[in-house]
């Protein structure tokens, strides 16, 4: 019988819930993944016969088992792993094992990568980033930490993606060139179906075809 690999998830919300299927098509170290339970600081019980706990209680029953977080918005994402982490948590990536990538893209800690992916060359994907559905990622990206990719984004060659970016479902991100690469900046948010011809400023929200900035 071959010997499963733990695994804890924080965040028992939808895509916390998608994680955990997600991990069953999953591997860590050669060895199937088992989600052993959900972490959540409001919900309590039981999810799809996985315990969610809190955090102090899974810290007590499963230490040493690596961690991935499940949550979606990259803001709390970025506040939960630093809460585990100094709970003493270590983080595991997951990458569905039917995603498509040459053998010239490097996964830093924590990365979830879900099914139906097509990940070129020369990428740099960052810590705890999240690419979801159905997204395409061309040559010479660099995704920051904690950066976001919704469901069928896809990312043109020479594109820079600031930390705790979140890229909405449907968007394009038009191709930079290695001079000069299309840019993302920290923090920005790309509305769903938006197509990004520029630049897009740090902390700047912008939606439309082609995007332009939304003034709130």
């Amino acid at each position: 019988m071959i010997e499963e690999a733990p695994v804890v998830i924080y965040g028992a919300g939808g895509f916390g819930r998608e994680v955990a299927w997600l991990a069953e098509s999953c591997q860590i170290s050669g060895r199937p993944v088992r989600v052993v339970c959900f972490v959540d600081d409001q919900i309590t019980g039981e999810i799809h016969s996985i315990p969610v706990l809190s955090l102090p209680e899974a810290v007590s029953r499963f230490a040493g088992v690596p961690m991935v977080c499940g949550i979606g918005n990259p803001k709390i994402r970025e506040a939960a792993v630093k809460k585990a982490q100094a709970a003493g948590f270590d983080f595991a990536s997951l990458l569905h094992q039917n995603t498509q990538m040459s053998g010239y893209v490097t996964i830093d800690e924590g990365a979830i990568i879900c099914a139906g992916n097509i990940l070129t060359t020369d990428i740099q994907i960052g810590r705890h980033v999240q690419i979801n559905l159905s997204c395409t990622v061309g040559h010479n990206v660099v995704i920051g930490d904690y950066a976001t990719l919704a469901p069928g984004v896809h990312v043109s060659g020479n594109v820079h993606i600031g930390k705790r970016a979140y890229i909405g479902s449907g968007a394009v991100l038009l191709n930079g060139t290695n001079e000069h690469p299309l840019t993302i900046g920290d923090d920005a948010v790309v509305g769903a179906g938006a197509c990004v011809t520029k630049s897009v400023p740090s902390g700047t929200t912008c939606c439309g075809v082609p995007a332009k900035p939304v003034q709130y």
